[in-house]
Formats: C-alpha cells, structure tokens, sequence
C-alpha cells in the first residue's frame, strides 16, 4: 500500500470513528496496521452496509479510492447520505457516581504512548444518544495526541493491544496528531476531555 493510500485509509477511518460500532471500526484499523488491507476492506464495507451506517458523497469516493476493487458490490451497498451526521454522544470530564475507575487504564496508556510519538494523552466519560451504534455503550474514551509523522493506525493498534493485554480492557482510543485538524468525533471528545498525561 503506497503512502497516499495508506493516509487515506487513515483519514476515512477518524472520519468513522463514532458512527461504526468501536470493535468495527478497530478492526478495520488493525487489519490496515497489520498490513492486511483486504480484511481491513471487508471489514470496513460489511460493517458499514451491515450496520446502517451512511457515508457522504466525499467518503464514498475516498473509500472507493482505496478498494482493490473500486467497483466492488460491497461499496455499492453503503448508503450515501448528504452530510455528515453531527456525534451522537454526550461527553464529560468526569464518570458517573460509582462509574468504572480509569486509574489502572490511564497508568497503562501513560506508559505506552511515548512509544508512539505521544504529546498528551486525554480522558472523557462517553453517553450514547440515539442514533449511536448500539453496541457503542457508555464508558471512557481516549485521545493520544502524538507529533506529526506518527503512524496513527500502527500508534492505535500498540495502545489499544496494551490496554487488552495488560488489562483485558476494551476502552477505545483514538489516535489525533497533536495542532492537526480534528474530524468531529474527536474534537468533541477533546472539548470535553480532562488530561491524564502529557509529555
């Protein structure tokens, strides 16, 4: 996979973040760091028609882009819709009353993210609204900030693979270069963020 494709798969997959179900969209993103693009393809096309999830005209065409087949039946499927839906989540600094610690996760990610190019790392408390993915539960997610020319796919698959070994945790992670232009799910999760660590 060339460098332009590559940052296009990167690109389609921040834009996703939110709308596919989190376990979705991580496979997608490990199957392309893995060097696996046509698992990552199917993963990414079945999800989205299996799912209900639309994309806009612009995704439809930077998804078709970087197909092994751009005509592929699979992408025909995928509902194109006029814009791009706004998050469908509510998110806070903090966890409800008696909400899981993050303490053992934010010691774990803390310690990783330096391994790949991390700035900051941030934290915030996650409320599904209708129209989320309804396997996408409330619960913590994170945002690593890292510097430019970080490998935001590999960088996602190190923190989320730490989190699962160490922990058997499955928060997500999103991966952002760190003054970079934001997609919307991981600008409003940042708005609302509170700061775990920074380099």
């Amino acid at each position: 996979m060339d460098v332009q494709t590559y940052a296009t798969v990167t690109a389609v997959c921040a834009r996703l973040a939110g709308r596919l179900s989190d376990e979705t969209l991580g496979a997608v993103r490990g199957h392309f760091a893995g060097g696996e693009p046509e698992l990552a393809e199917s993963a990414l096309l079945l999800g989205l028609a299996y799912e209900g999830v639309g994309v806009t005209r612009e995704e439809h065409e930077l998804i078709r882009s970087v197909l092994e087949d751009p005509d592929s039946s699979d992408l025909a499927a995928v509902r194109v819709v006029e814009s791009e839906p706004a998050p469908a989540y509510r998110f806070g600094p903090s966890g409800p009353v008696g909400g899981p610690d993050p303490a053992a996760a934010d010691r774990v990610l803390s310690a990783e993210v330096p391994r790949h190019g991390g700035r900051r790392l941030r934290r915030a408390w996650r409320e599904p609204l209708p129209g989320a993915p309804e396997a996408n539960g409330s619960g913590w997610v994170y945002v690593a900030q890292v510097e430019s020319g970080t490998d935001e796919l590999l960088a996602y698959s190190g923190l989320s693979s730490r989190l699962w070994v160490d922990l058997r945790s499955r928060w997500p992670v999103e991966v952002v270069v760190e003054g970079g232009p934001l997609p919307r799910y991981q600008a409003a999760v940042l708005t609302a963020a509170h700061e775990v660590w920074r380099a």
